[in-house]
């Protein structure tokens, strides 16, 4: 589990293919800040840009370490294809602050940005979601993009998706990955939890649902 608080900026150095056919993944190298995986040990949950992955070999003294990620994920992702700067969150522990929301580290959807500029201090993120994630977002809810969990301010549904605008204080912009964002690129949306089991008890026929098995 995560909170959505981003706490280091890497890199993502290398994205080595595991194989020579659609159905194989890559091997992702990461370089993280200075002594940013002292406490990071083999096997461990770190999410990368909102999707949970697990280290596979790490080199402390150097601050890199490696991922293997499926074609699965990769085709059900953004930005963890290729080189260039990503977003990372250790896994929560138990009496770590929960600061931002409950996150999976698992991703739901592709959104795109259809705006990102300034507004005074601040900055506007404008981001395009699937049709099938609109259900889930609310004014003042919560959403985690790229995994950074952050707060809806306004919701536009439209025939073919929703359109929802974040506002990102300077803080958030010069710590984390999206500060180098641009219209059309592609990010990792992920639902709050919570709205998800909401949609699934509303969803089901309480007659189902009550009826014990034989």
């Amino acid at each position: 589990m995560f909170t959505g608080i981003i706490t280091g900026v890497g890199r993502i150095t290398a994205a080595d293919d595991l194989g020579n056919s659609s159905f194989h993944g890559k091997r992702l190298s990461i370089q993280t800040p200075a002594d940013y995986l002292d406490d990071v040990g083999l096997g461990d949950s770190i999410a990368l840009n909102g999707a949970c992955m697990t280290v596979t070999s790490l080199d402390t003294a150097a601050s890199r370490f490696t991922i293997e990620i499926s074609a699965e994920s990769l085709n059900k992702t953004a930005g963890l294809a290729a080189e260039g700067p990503i977003n990372l969150e250790k896994a929560l522990r138990a009496h770590d602050r929960l600061g931002g929301h409950i996150v999976s580290g698992h991703v739901d959807g592709v959104g795109t940005v259809t705006r990102f500029t300034p507004v005074g201090e601040s900055w506007l993120l404008q981001i395009k979601s699937p049709l099938s994630l609109a259900k889930y977002l609310a004014i003042k809810g919560s959403i985690t993009v790229n995994g950074v969990s952050l707060t809806v301010n306004t919701v536009k549904d439209e025939a073919d998706g929703c359109e929802f605008s974040i506002n990102l204080i300077p803080h958030t912009v010069q710590n984390t990955a999206l500060g180098q964002l641009t219209e059309g690129r592609q990010v990792n949306l992920e639902i709050d939890l919570i709205a998800r089991y909401c949609e699934r008890m509303l969803s089901v026929n309480p007659a189902l649902a009550q009826k014990e098995p034989a």
